[in-house]
This record gives structure tokens, C-alpha cells and sequence, in this order.
């Protein structure tokens, strides 16, 4: 017995093993691609390959990027973003519980409101930031207002859909049991969409960010949208890559930061 446990053990030690390896391998490519690809961009405006005046290179992001920092206005502006987009991401994702869960409950609202539901989340969400304007005037509340848009109709979707595809025998085992759609709905369909939830609160993470920059576009004095847009009338476009470029790091990070919360629920529930 005690060789076949240690065998056992170390077959789950070099699995472990060859985990570690195999996304140590994949994250020294994705540096090294990373790498290769500002190499090649420096370069190729060092050789004049390319037009610096209109692609900017490396060296010039950084220089304009602690340009941006020693006026204080880089991290004022990043400051106004991730507010803006953590606001919109939390409304989003409560707004989306709440509607969902009711449309749970009652299959007679969830029949009458899909094909809107549907509309309204293929709308091309740019269209409705003017309106947005009208509506509640220039600043935070529109901005906000334009990131919950892009994201708050299809994650009721997914949120409605993941409810729908929990075990449909174990709701029927809870009714057996005596218990009520509230109990169902809490100690059942909630847990075991779990997984969905997460899955989609990493992708309305990205795309309240891509709303808040919207709105920043029409309707803001402050944040990266604006300093895009301020950049591109100005022909300034280092300052136009250097936003870019941080907006690509702030999304990657919030993405990071939902996964890193998604593992640490599924190992702690063993999911």
C-alpha cells in the first residue's frame, strides 16, 4: 500500500511539474514575442522604415510617457479611467444579477423580454453615446452610463443562459425535498453557474473599458479617451500611442485580475 501511495504521489508531482513547465514555456514566448515586436518597431523607424512622426517607436512612448508623469496629468487621466470603468463594471454586474435572477424566476417576463434583450445587445452601442449626451449632459455620469451599455444586455444573456444550464435534476430534488424556487435558485442555479459568471465578468471587464472610452471620445475633459482624441486634433501622436498602449496594459491587468479571483474560487470550492 505504502509503495502504491508513494507511486501515486509521484506521478502528481511530475504532473505538477510539467504544469509549471508547460506555463513557464508559454509566458517565456509570449515575452520573448513581445520583445521581438518593440525591437522591430524601434528599428524600423531607426532605419526609416517607417515614419516616427506617424507610427512613434518605443523610446518615444517612454519619453512621452514620463513627460506625461513629471505634469502629473498621465496618472489623473489613467485615475479618471479606472474609476469610470470599475463603476461600470460593478453596475453591470449587479444590474445583470438582478435582471437575470427575475427573469429565473418568472418564465413569463424571460419570454416577453428575450427579443428585446437581443436587440438591444446587437445595437451598435456607439450610436447611443450622442443620445447619452442629450439625455444627461457632458461628464462622469454619461461616461458611465456609455461603459454599463456595452456590456450590460448580453451579460444578462449569459447570466440568464447560465442559469438555465444547471442541472435541471437537482432543482427537482430540491422541490422534492420541500424546498422553495427561492431555496432552488440560492443553493443550486447560483453555485452552479458560478463558473459562467466568472467567465463573463472577465469579458465585461474589457468591454465596460471600451464603453468608458467611448463616452471619454464625446462627453469628457479628462481620462484616456480624451487624451486619444486631444492627441489626434493636435497631431500629437505620441501622446495618441502612448494612451493606447496604457489602455492596453489596464485591460490586460484587469483581465489578470478576474482570472487570478476565478482560480482562487474554483480551488477553494473544487470546482
Amino acid at each position: 500500500m505504502k509503495t502504491e501511495h508513494k507511486k501515486e504521489l509521484t506521478k502528481q508531482e511530475e504532473f505538477v511539474k510539467m504544469h509549471r513547465r508547460h506555463h513557464h514555456e508559454i509566458a517565456s514566448w509570449r515575452t520573448l514575442l513581445f520583445v521581438l515586436f518593440l525591437m522591430l518597431w524601434e528599428v524600423s523607424v531607426r532605419l526609416k522604415w517607417i515614419d516616427s512622426f506617424f507610427f512613434s517607436s518605443p523610446s518615444r512612448v517612454v519619453r512621452c510617457f514620463v513627460e506625461q508623469l513629471k505634469y502629473n496629468s498621465m496618472l489623473s487621466h489613467i485615475g479618471v479611467t479606472l474609476f469610470e470603468t470599475l463603476f461600470s463594471f460593478l453596475l453591470v454586474l449587479l444590474f445583470s444579477l438582478l435582471v437575470s435572477t427575475l427573469l429565473w424566476y418568472s418564465t413569463k417576463l424571460s419570454e416577453i423580454m428575450e427579443p428585446y434583450l437581443v436587440v438591444l445587445n446587437s445595437l451598435p452601442k456607439s450610436a447611443l453615446a450622442p443620445l447619452f449626451i442629450v439625455w444627461l449632459g457632458t461628464g462622469t455620469k454619461t461616461i458611465i452610463v456609455a461603459g454599463m451599455s456595452v456590456a450590460i444586455f448580453g451579460s444578462i444573456i449569459s447570466f440568464y443562459t447560465g442559469f438555465q444550464q444547471v442541472d435541471a435534476e437537482k432543482i427537482t430534488l430540491v422541490y422534492t425535498l420541500g424546498g422553495s424556487r427561492r431555496d432552488a435558485f440560492f443553493k443550486v442555479v447560483l453555485p452552479g453557474s458560478v463558473p459562467i459568471l466568472l467567465s463573463t465578468a472577465k469579458v465585461n471587464i474589457g468591454l465596460a473599458l471600451v464603453g468608458v472610452i467611448i463616452g471619454e471620445f464625446l462627453a469628457a475633459r479628462k481620462g484616456l479617451g480624451y487624451l486619444i482624441i486631444y492627441g489626434s486634433q493636435v497631431f500629437q501622436l505620441d501622446m495618441v500611442i502612448t494612451s493606447i498602449i496604457v489602455l492596453c496594459i489596464i485591460a490586460l491587468c484587469f483581465y489578470k485580475s478576474i482570472q487570478v479571483i476565478e482560480h482562487q474560487i474554483k480551488k477553494k470550492f473544487k470546482m
